[in-house]
């Protein structure tokens, strides 16, 4: 493992670094991850953009959780000033898969793990088989591999409110990472060693696949429910037809999950309790909202063609699908097939 200093934290950061981590994508999601991270006294870095970037460049990274609010200093590169890295977190949304595998080389050593933490069927679920929706070309296949990858599934529900500042909604995050394989090596604890911390759980469970399709049933259940109400979860639930398509289209998700062989922890009564309570609208209605590239394809037509693959119908889906993507569409962030 590749050691180096502290990275910058604010007074009363905790202990020495223990790994060199970078998190590819400094958004909400990847955001959170780095300031937890530097204010662990990780030695962590951070690739971002635009605003962003300058913002972090700058000011750092500000933090208001319901446990703590804090700013934090993290450097900010390229991959090649960065250098290679113990590990590296991909936090970037399913469109900007094909930038970070063309950009991750520099960041990468033999022993190097890349966990990908999103949303959806991720590109390594069907081990060597490609898919084409997760990963156009194979490029990440072909840039990261097998060997190195770590699949991950966040719940935090996290919002850049302004360049460089995060409001994180949820009153404790949890990030499970895990090796296609299941294997937990000694690299992957120390990982997870190094995330966990108060107000941030990180753990290794013991199906990663299963822990993809418990977040991916919520997602998939709901996700284009926001999108054609334009609503928060709080406002749309309301409504009692909502909640019966809901949970028939859950129905038909779990069902393609079962026919993978996954046992996924569910509890339907408590995701749509859940929803009728949530004031923060998913990240893919806020995508719509900003005019961000829509992760259609990356969580709903992945899942959608593994249904296929598995002989599994999902009528309700495919219509719902189908409906946001007129959405996405007409707002010219989507350019995918109507099918």
């Amino acid at each position: 493992m590749h050691r180096a200093g502290r990275a910058g934290i604010e007074p009363g950061g905790v202990g020495a670094a223990v790994l060199k981590i970078a998190v590819y994508g400094a958004g909400a999601i990847g955001g959170h991850i780095a300031a937890r991270l530097a204010r662990k006294g990780v030695d962590v870095s951070v690739i971002a953009r635009g605003a962003q970037l300058g913002a972090i460049r700058a000011r750092g990274l500000t933090i208001r959780a319901t446990d703590a609010t804090f700013n934090v200093a993290v450097r900010a590169g390229s991959p090649a000033e960065l250098g290679v890295q113990d590990a590296v977190l991909v936090t970037v949304k399913a469109p900007a898969l094909a930038a970070v595998a063309e950009g991750i080389g520099p960041l990468l050593g033999p022993d190097t793990l890349v966990a990908f933490v999103q949303n959806g069927i991720p590109w390594w679920y069907l081990g060597e088989e490609p898919i084409a929706l997760a990963d156009p070309g194979d490029a990440v296949r072909r840039a990261v591999g097998l060997q190195r990858t770590v699949g991950g599934v966040v719940y935090s529900s996290c919002t850049v409110v302004e360049p460089g500042v995060i409001v994180v909604g949820n009153a404790r995050s949890r990030l499970w990472l895990g090796r296609p394989d299941d294997a937990r090596p000694e690299a992957l604890v120390a990982l997870t060693e190094a995330l966990e911390q108060p107000g941030y759980e990180c753990k290794i469970p013991p199906s990663i696949r299963d822990a993809v399709w418990a977040k991916l049933l919520a997602n998939l259940s709901s996700g284009h429910i926001a999108v054609l109400t334009a609503a928060a979860p709080l406002d749309a639930y309301k409504d009692t037809v909502i909640q019966q398509a809901t949970r028939a289209v859950f129905a038909e998700c779990l069902a393609v999950a079962q026919a993978l062989g996954c046992a996924p922890a569910h509890d339907l009564e408590a995701m749509m309790g859940s929803l009728q309570k949530m004031e923060h609208r998913p990240s893919i209605l806020q995508d719509l909202t900003l005019g961000r590239p829509m992760e259609i394809d990356g969580i709903f037509g992945t899942a959608q063609f593994l249904a296929r693959r598995e002989g599994v119908a999902t009528p309700l889906l495919d219509m719902l699908v189908a409906l946001m993507k007129v959405c996405a569409r007409a707002a010219g962030l989507y350019t995918g097939s109507a099918v």
